[in-house]
């Protein structure tokens, strides 16, 4: 670390939330590297405030070699240099930050005032007045924008000298403005509430510059929520018991803090509303109200009256005839349910028919209500929670869909839906595919974003992998039997030699064929030992490869990230088969090289570019240090930073996989993964293969993991707020 001292010159490219890329002339340095730099113009990049051509500033950071751009500055704070010396004054004067003052104009004011001419300007704008050319208009405009350019830029300062980085620092004043250092000096804890990035972690390692001990009564509430969030979160709960907070908030606070104590601050926090204690469950607010909204919005939907449809047997019977398919009795049953009843649930296995009971639900729909194209698209809306599911969803239907946070228009940097209670869609019927995936708190906003007469048909599979957030919707509305739930049983027909869907089958039902292992035309059991597994897919992989498939046919699944067989592994060796080096461009970041054509994985969501959390995308083109992905034809650039929500995609986890398909799936399976090894688990894996799956690894694995039901039991009261609707 060190420092550089000079001119800003240049801004070569302005990023989201104020990173720029620039050019500055060092004029003194400490860094010994940078010795030849002095007088030359460096690349520097950072988050900033404010930044003027040719104002003078002082940067704290350190120097980055990039292989592709040579040396650059990675300024993690700056300063602004006050003009020193008339000549200084008069340009900053003249830099355009001041309507109206030109290089004549700043001459004729420091000559008048002198050295001390911002001084006194700040001091009082009358001073200014002993201008000639100056009128009092003109003088109060320059003192107000000098007094604005001072608070705004102190502000950052201050916040910088208690330990903000700039990033933060410039998030911070531009939600609070002017009052910044007071809410901070009041309670700073409240910035976690306010601010999406400003996380209790942040503020733990910056509050005792601001003087706040261990005990603060502040820090002690934040601390709770803390602990509860990454309980909910890393268990999938709603709810909490007292035990479970009390036993892991001790390591957090790091003083004594009896169960008293804990019970004394969680009434309390009760008055303030920040959590709920109901039946000596202990919710934070926003899981509460999510659970209650959802339960009153299903209870009414489900016990609206009913649509009657004329002749509706006639209209499956076109349908059939349109399709060319005859309807098994349940799918008849799921279409004619969604179609008449204001709510209701489709459940099923692979190849039981899903995606034709979707496309006939949008078909009959728009025949019975005779709808053009653009009314049914315009009265309906087909959701999905991931990218690639609703890419899916719309391709099998014939019509636009949209993932949920597309559809709820999410803002990222306020974490807002523009569609909300206040603001809602007036689409008539919704119909919202891999439900087993959506989590209490979206499926809240969707209900709160839909008006209270609409059409919704959940679809979902009741024996995939819950939620990555907090609950298991689908699971609570099927069991509280109290929804019109249709489940789908019947397989449709498939090649003599076909299994995938039936081994899926077999898993539900925990009754393997004995002959389990047996080579099929769409699915191979290889036995391996752990060692020689990463050798097995390798070679798969290059047969493969051998007969025309390629990255975007094949995917390998793992439960694990680390390990001999973890994903980060195998992304490293089916880099080099199906990306190789050759001449492309490439860019590291941390320990990990990307390089143009590679398949990646988005890991969070990014509304504004239309990209979500668990989506696919190649690599086309990176150039100085941005990075150009191609997800879907949708076409988005990034910056190297952006790597952090970025991994390969050769290799991704079971979970990112959901909703997805794929043509070709290879699977590792062995005790390495016992913690992971669950049925749900080994189910949602299994139906990810469309046409192909292999297993590699150990049958013992696989049989532990297939009799494992015995997978931790999320604890959540929607089921419970059902029923109590009924009482």
């Amino acid at each position: 670390m060190g420092y550089i001292k000079g001119t800003f010159r240049k801004i070569i490219y302005e990023g989201n939330n104020n990173y720029v890329i620039g050019l500055f002339r060092i004029k003194e340095t400490d860094i010994e590297d940078l010795y030849e730099f002095v007088n030359r113009a460096i690349t520097i990049t950072g988050y900033f405030h404010e930044l003027t051509i040719d104002e003078k500033y002082i940067m704290n950071g350190e120097v980055v070699i990039n292989k592709r751009y040579g040396m650059q500055f990675n300024v993690d704070s700056y300063e602004r240099l006050v003009p020193e010396g008339k000549d200084a004054i008069v340009e900053f004067l003249s830099s355009g930050l001041f309507k109206g003052i030109g290089e004549k104009t700043a001459e004729d004011i420091v000559n008048t005032l002198g050295e001390d001419t911002l001084k006194l300007i700040e001091e009082n704008y009358s001073n200014l007045l002993i201008v000639p050319s100056i009128n009092e208009k003109k003088a109060k405009s320059i003192y107000e924008t000098l007094i604005k350019y001072n608070e705004s830029y102190n502000i950052i300062v201050y916040l910088n000298s208690i330990g903000f980085n700039t990033k933060d620092s410039m998030l911070i004043y531009n939600t609070y403005k002017d009052n910044s250092i007071n809410v901070v000096k009041n309670n700073v804890y409240t910035l976690i509430d306010d601010i999406e990035e400003i996380t209790y972690q942040k503020i733990e390692k910056i509050r005792k510059n601001l003087g706040i001990e261990d005990n603060d009564k502040y820090r002690i509430v934040y601390s709770i929520i803390y602990v509860m969030k990454n309980l909910c979160f890393n268990l999938g709960d709603t709810y909490l018991s007292i035990d479970d907070i009390y036993n892991n908030l001790g390591n957090i606070l790091g003083f004594e803090f009896s169960l008293m104590d804990l019970e004394f601050y969680l009434y309390e926090m009760q008055k303030l509303g920040k959590v709920i204690i109901y039946n000596q469950k202990y919710f934070l607010t926003e899981y509460y109200q999510a659970e209650t909204n959802i339960a009153d919005t299903l209870y009414y939907l489900t016990n609206a009256k009913d649509t009657k449809v004329k002749n509706i047997n006639n209209h499956i019977e076109y349908l059939e005839l349109q399709f060319d398919i005859k309807f098994n009795p349940e799918q008849k049953k799921a279409i004619k349910t969604a179609i008449q009843s204001n709510f209701s649930i489709i459940t099923g296995g692979p190849g039981t028919g899903k995606t034709t009971i979707i496309k006939g639900i949008v078909e009959l729909y728009k025949k019975i209500n005779n709808l053009t194209y653009l009314d049914l698209c315009n009265k309906m809306a087909l959701l999905a929670p991931t990218g690639r599911a609703a890419k899916r969803m719309g391709e099998s239907a014939l019509m636009p869909a949209s993932t949920i946070h597309r559809f709820l228009k999410w803002n990222k940097d306020t974490d807002t839906f523009m569609v909300n209670v206040n603001n809602k869609s007036d689409v008539d019927f919704v119909i919202i595919d891999e439900v087993s995936m959506i989590d209490t708190i979206l499926l809240d906003n969707l209900l709160k974003g839909l008006k209270k007469n609409v059409k919704i048909v959940m679809i979902g599979d009741y024996n995939q992998l819950e939620s990555v957030g907090p609950g298991k919707v689908l699971k609570d509305l099927i069991d509280s039997d109290m929804i019109n739930v249709i489940k789908l049983n019947i397989l449709y027909r498939q090649k003599d030699d076909s299994y995938i869907a039936t081994l899926a089958k077999e898993i539900k039902d925990n009754d393997l064929d004995i002959n389990f292992t047996n080579k099929r035309e769409d699915f191979n059991f290889i036995e391996a030992e752990n060692y020689n597994i990463k050798s097995y897919i390798k070679e798969l992989c290059l047969k493969a490869k051998e007969k025309g498939f390629d990255s975007r046919d094949i995917q390998v699944l793992a439960p694990m990230y680390k390990g001999e067989n973890g994903i980060d592994s195998f992304n490293k060796i089916l880099q080099d088969i199906f990306n190789p080096k050759l001449d492309q461009n490439e860019i590291k970041y941390m320990d990990v090289v990307y390089r143009e054509g590679d398949k990646v994985l988005k890991l969070e969501n990014d509304p504004d570019n239309n990209v979500f959390n668990g989506d696919i995308g190649y690599i086309t083109d990176i150039t100085n240090g941005d990075i150009t992905i191609d997800f879907d034809s949708n076409i988005v650039k990034y910056n190297t930073k952006d790597l952090s929500t970025i991994k390969h995609g050769y290799a991704i986890s079971v979970h990112k996989a959901q909703g997805s398909e794929f043509k070709i799936v290879f699977m590792p399976i062995t005790m390495q993964y016992k913690a992971m090894l669950y049925k749900k688990l080994i189910y949602t894996g299994v139906t990810r293969a469309k046409y192909s799956l292999t297993l590699i690894g150990s049958k013992q694995a696989f049989l532990y993991s297939v009799e494992n039901t015995n997978a931790y039991e999320r604890r959540t009261d929607l089921k419970e707020k059902l029923l109590q609707n009924i009482l």
